[in-house]
């Protein structure tokens, strides 16, 4: 049920969390991605209200069966006009971006791709004109069920969406779909079939190099009674007849698992990107500067899992490992 995965502020414990908040967007250079700002984002995030730390900590623990966390009545909803150009991202630190990097940083360290939003870690996800049919955070049409950057070998262990602005006529829903509650509707074959890697995905555009190929994936890792699950509807394929078949087993399995939330503004989803799909439902954009606007974040729970792809201090991953 949508309830169990909720977690509601105080008006107490928003207050607290707007107040260091406030201090981060104060802290110079005021520049979101420069190495200090993000050193005093970690620090700051252990004055987080005691309440709020702990129950980050049991979602890292135990993600549940909905693989999801909403945190509510959250501060830092829209300051200015909702973008609307392709890559939109956030560089100057606003009360919103402060409050997603706090309570991420909770989790583990933020991330970002230097292929992807120019490496920024806030991202906006709203509608850009003329992209209305794309696949991507930049569209308004049904997005797929998928794992964020299900094709790359250090994709996110989990997703923050913030709701800063909720679209004009409230329709727009995040869908989720945990694998945990979908695992039990698959036969045995089908998991063996989805159990072997014997599928691709391919990377979205902004991803895409010269010589790059995709690489053969199984879609479930792990332990097959709680597996893990590496997926994009949009993109992922089966590489023989069988593996097609299991995968549209798949998908249904997925979408008679998933539920929707409506997001307000204030509302925080923390998606556990191993064991837990998300989409959206469609909306309709107007351009008014008042559409639909959601911060994005990505985080490692191991820093150092990624070294390779980045410096030795850095956040941003290159597509290649730095030699």
């Amino acid at each position: 049920m949508i309830n169990d995965l909720e977690f509601r502020l105080t008006d107490g414990e928003r207050a607290r969390v707007e107040a260091v908040a406030s201090e981060l967007v104060g802290t110079p250079p005021r520049m979101i991605d420069e190495p200090h700002w993000i050193g005093v984002c970690r620090a700051g995030s252990d004055r987080l209200p005691v309440r709020v730390r702990q129950r980050l900590r049991e979602f890292r623990y135990d993600p549940g069966d909905s693989g999801a966390l909403l945190i509510r009545n959250l501060p830092g909803v829209a300051e200015r006009p909702t973008p609307a150009e392709p890559g939109s991202v956030e560089r100057v630190a606003t009360v919103g971006a402060a409050v997603i990097g706090l309570l991420s940083m909770q989790l583990g360290e933020l991330i970002a791709y230097r292929s992807e939003k120019s490496g920024a870690l806030v991202q906006n996800v709203v509608p850009v004109p003329g992209m209305e049919e794309q696949q991507s955070n930049a569209g308004s049409t049904h997005l797929a069920m998928h794992v964020e950057n299900a094709f790359h070998p250090r994709r996110p262990d989990y997703v923050g969406l913030l709701c800063v602005r909720a679209d004009h006529d409230r329709v727009a829903g995040l869908q989720l779909s945990c694998i945990r509650k979908a695992v039990d509707a698959l036969p045995d074959e089908i998991s063996a079939v989805l159990a072997e890697p014997r599928f691709t995905t391919q990377a979205p555009p902004s991803f895409n190099r010269d010589g790059d190929s995709a690489q053969q994936h199984a879609v479930l890792t792990g332990e097959p009674a709680d597996p893990d699950i590496q997926v994009d509807f949009h993109a992922t394929a089966g590489n023989d007849e069988e593996a097609k078949n299991a995968l549209e087993v798949l998908h249904g399995a997925v979408a008679a698992a998933a539920e929707t939330l409506p997001l307000e503004p204030g509302d925080l989803a923390l998606v556990d990107n191993r064991v837990t799909l998300h989409g959206r439902t469609l909306f309709t954009p107007r351009y008014d500067g008042n559409d639909r606007w959601l911060h994005r974040t990505f985080v490692h729970l191991d820093h150092r899992r990624s070294r390779a792809l980045r410096t030795r201090t850095g956040h941003v991953l290159a597509h290649l490992p730095i030699r």
